[in-house]
C-alpha cells in the first residue's frame, strides 16, 4: 500500500479525501489512514497516541458511516482522547476479555475462596481431634490390665464385634448419609466416637466392651461421610486440594495420638486411662468442631440441584451435571458409567423458588429408584477389566488388612507382655503410619504402565506380604515382629494407593464413593466370614499365632489368584500379538486384492 497525494490504495479501492477531515501536515503515525468515503476492505486503525494537528469534526462526517462490527486492529487509548466527549449512553463494541475476567476474578476471589476454605478448614479439624487417640495403641494390654481386667479368650470376643457392627451399618449409613445431606451422620460420627472412649473410660465387663466395639463400628462405617462432606461444598476443580487435605488430616492427627501415647507411656507416670481421657478430649473438640460444620444444600443421589431461581442449568458441584459433564463422560473406562447416572436419575418433583431437588413425596419409591440406580450403574463400572481386577484385589486385601490390625497387638501382648516390660505399640503404628505415606507419595511419581504390569506387581507384593506374615508367626521376637508390621504396612498402602489410583482414575465423584463403598462392603463380608471360621469359638477357635498362619495362607491364596490371572492376561495379549502379526503380513503380501479385516486390525 503506496501513500499519494490523492489519496491512498486501500484493498482494490481509491479512498480520497473528503470534506470535514484537514490531514495533518506530517504522517498518521504506523497504521493510520485517513479515509473519508467507506469501501469494502478499507481499514481504519486508531493512533498510538494524539495526532498533531488532526481535530475532531464539529458534526457528522459525510460519506463516513460507523461499522457494523468491531474493527480490526482498532485499540482503547489508554487515557483521554483530547476532542472526544463520552457518550450519553453505553457504546457497543469490543471489551478487552482478558482484563474483565481478571477483574472478575478479582471481585470474586474471596467469596469463592472463602467458599471451600472455610467448610476444609472446618472438616480438617474434625479429621485431625478424631484420630488423634493416644491410647488406640495400647487398647489390647489396656483391656488386659487392671482396669477391664479380661482374659485372652474375653478379648477374642470383643474385637468380632467391630466387624460384624461395621457390616451391618455400612450400607444404611451409606444411604442415610446422602438422605441427610451428610452433616448430621459426621455429627453422629463425632459422638459415636464419644461414646466409644466414655465406655472404654467406665464400663466395664465383656458385654459393656461388646457394646463399644458396636459404638466404634458406627464410627468406621460413618467415615463415608467425612470423605464425601467436601464434594457437595466446593467446586469441581477443588476436589483434588480439598481431598489431599482432608486425607492429610487424618494421618497426620493419627500420627501425632501414637507419638503423644508412646512418649506419655514412656517418659511420664501416666497410666493407659489417662491415654483414654485425651482421647475422649479430642473426640469432643471433633464433635463441636462437627456441628459447625455447614449444611449442605444438595448431595449426590438424592437431593440433587439441578436449576436455579431462573431455571438456567447449573454446575452441581457434587458432580459434572452440566452438558459439558455429559458430553465428557464418555472418557469413563466403565462404559458411560456417570452418563448412566444422570439419564437415570430421578425427575425432580417438588420445588422451591430457588431449586429443584430431587425427592420422592414417597420415601419408599425414592429409595426403590435410587437402588435400581446404583444397581445399574455398578454393573457398567465392573463390566471394566481393569477396575474389576483392582478391586478384587482391593476387597480382597483389605479382608485380610482389617483382620491383622484388628489382631496384631493380641500377637504383640503375647510375644512381650506390657504388664512384666516397656512397650513401644505406640512408635510402632506411627512410624508404620508414615512411612506408608511416604511409599504411597512416591509410587505417585513412579512411570509403570500399570495396565501391563499390574498382576504381576501385585503378585509379587503379595508374595512378599506372605513371607513377613509367616515370620510373625513363627518367629516369636517382639522387634522382628514389629519390624514385619510395618513392612505389612507399607506395602498396603502402597499398593491401596495405586487400587484408588486405577480405579478412581476417570470416575466421577458419586461413582468413586459408590464404587469404593461396595468394595468395603465386600471386604467386610469376607472379613464376617473369616472371623467366624479362624476367631470364633464354635468354629477353628485358633490361638493367635494360628490365626497369623491363616492369615498367611489366606495372602498366598491370593496371590495364587494373582498368578493365574497374570498368566491368563500374558497369554491373552500374546496371542493377539500374533493374530495382529499374522493379518499384517497377509496384507503385506496381498498387494491386488484386499483382504477382509486388513484395515482394522492395522488400526488394533
Amino acid at each position: 500500500m503506496e501513500p499519494s497525494s490523492d489519496g491512498c490504495q486501500c484493498g482494490g479501492w481509491n479512498v480520497v479525501p473528503g470534506p470535514g477531515v484537514r490531514a495533518p501536515g506530517g504522517d498518521l503515525g504506523p497504521g493510520m489512514l485517513a479515509p473519508v468515503a467507506a469501501g469494502p476492505g478499507s481499514e481504519v486503525l486508531a493512533p498510538e497516541g494524539p495526532v498533531p494537528g488532526m481535530h475532531a469534526p464539529d458534526g457528522p462526517v459525510p460519506g463516513m458511516h460507523a461499522p457494523d462490527g468491531p474493527v480490526p486492529g482498532m485499540h482503547a487509548p489508554d487515557g483521554p482522547v483530547p476532542g472526544m466527549h463520552a457518550p450519553d449512553g453505553p457504546v457497543p463494541g469490543p471489551q478487552d476479555s482478558s482484563s474483565s475476567s481478571s477483574r472478575r476474578r478479582r471481585l470474586r476471589s474471596p467469596t469463592s475462596r472463602s467458599r471451600w476454605l472455610h467448610p476444609t478448614a472446618l472438616l480438617c479439624l474434625c479429621g485431625f481431634f478424631s484420630n488423634v487417640r493416644p491410647s488406640e495403641p495400647f487398647l489390647t494390654p489396656y483391656l488386659l490390665g487392671p482396669d477391664k481386667n479380661l482374659t485372652e479368650q474375653q478379648v477374642k470376643e470383643v474385637f468380632p464385634v467391630w466387624t460384624y457392627s461395621y457390616l451391618v451399618l455400612l450400607f444404611p449409613i451409606f444411604l442415610a448419609t446422602d438422605y441427610l445431606h451428610y452433616k448430621p451422620v459426621i455429627v453422629v460420627q463425632c459422638a459415636a466416637l464419644m461414646a466409644t472412649f466414655f465406655m472404654l473410660l467406665y464400663a466395664r465387663g465383656l458385654l459393656a466392651m461388646q457394646f463399644m466395639e458396636f459404638f466404634y463400628g458406627m464410627v468406621t462405617a460413618s467415615e463415608v461421610a467425612y470423605y464425601s462432606y467436601i464434594y457437595t461444598m466446593v467446586d469441581f476443580n477443588m476436589y483434588q486440594k480439598v481431598t489431599g487435605y482432608c486425607r492429610c488430616a487424618t494421618l497426620v492427627g493419627y500420627t501425632v495420638g501414637s507419638i503423644v501415647g508412646q512418649i506419655l507411656i514412656s517418659f511420664t507416670v501416666l497410666s493407659l486411662f489417662h491415654l483414654h481421657v485425651i482421647s475422649l478430649v479430642c473426640a469432643a473438640v471433633a464433635f463441636f468442631a462437627s456441628i459447625l460444620l455447614p449444611m449442605p444444600q444438595k448431595s449426590i443421589f438424592f437431593h440433587r440441584v439441578i436449576r436455579d431461581c431462573n431455571s438456567k442449568d447449573i454446575r452441581d458441584e457434587g458432580a459434572r451435571s452440566s452438558s459439558k459433564g455429559l458430553e465428557s463422560s464418555s472418557l469413563l473406562s466403565c462404559g458411560d458409567a456417570e452418563k448412566l447416572v444422570h439419564s437415570h436419575l430421578l425427575k425432580p418433583t417438588d420445588a422451591n423458588p430457588y431449586t429443584h431437588r430431587i425427592t420422592n413425596k414417597t420415601p419408599l419409591k425414592g429409595i426403590y429408584h435410587v437402588l435400581a440406580l446404583l444397581w445399574k450403574t455398578l454393573m457398567e463400572c465392573y463390566s471394566s477389566g481393569t477396575l474389576l481386577c483392582w478391586s478384587v484385589w482391593w476387597a480382597l486385601s483389605t479382608c485380610g488388612y482389617f483382620q491383622i490390625l484388628n489382631y496384631v497387638q493380641i500377637l504383640w501382648e503375647k510375644i512381650y507382655p506390657s504388664q512384666n516390660s516397656q512397650v513401644y505399640n505406640g512408635m510402632v503404628e506411627a512410624a508404620s503410619a508414615l512411612l506408608g505415606a511416604v511409599a504411597a507419595f512416591i509410587v505417585g511419581y513412579i512411570k509403570i504402565s500399570w495396565s501391563m504390569w499390574s498382576e504381576v506387581a501385585l503378585l509379587i507384593f503379595s508374595t512378599v506380604i506372605v513371607a513377613v506374615l509367616y515370620i510373625m508367626a513363627t518367629v516369636q521376637h517382639i522387634w522382628v515382629c514389629y519390624s514385619c508390621y510395618i513392612i505389612f504396612r507399607i506395602i498396603y498402602m502402597m499398593l491401596i494407593t495405586i487400587a484408588t489410583y486405577k480405579i478412581a482414575a476417570n470416575l466421577s465423584v458419586e461413582l468413586y464413593a459408590l464404587v469404593f463403598g461396595v468394595n468395603t462392603f465386600i471386604a467386610l463380608v469376607l472379613q464376617t466370614v473369616l472371623t467366624l471360621i479362624v476367631v470364633e469359638s464354635n468354629m477353628l477357635n485358633l490361638t493367635i499365632f494360628g490365626q497369623f498362619l491363616a492369615y498367611t495362607v489366606y495372602f498366598a491364596a491370593i496371590a495364587m489368584l494373582f498368578l493365574i490371572f497374570g498368566a491368563y492376561s500374558i497369554m491373552k495379549k500374546y496371542s493377539g500379538e500374533v493374530r495382529t502379526a499374522e493379518n499384517s503380513s497377509e496384507c503385506r503380501d496381498s498387494k491386488q486384492e484386499v483382504v477382509p479385516g486388513c484395515e482394522q486390525d492395522e488400526y488394533l
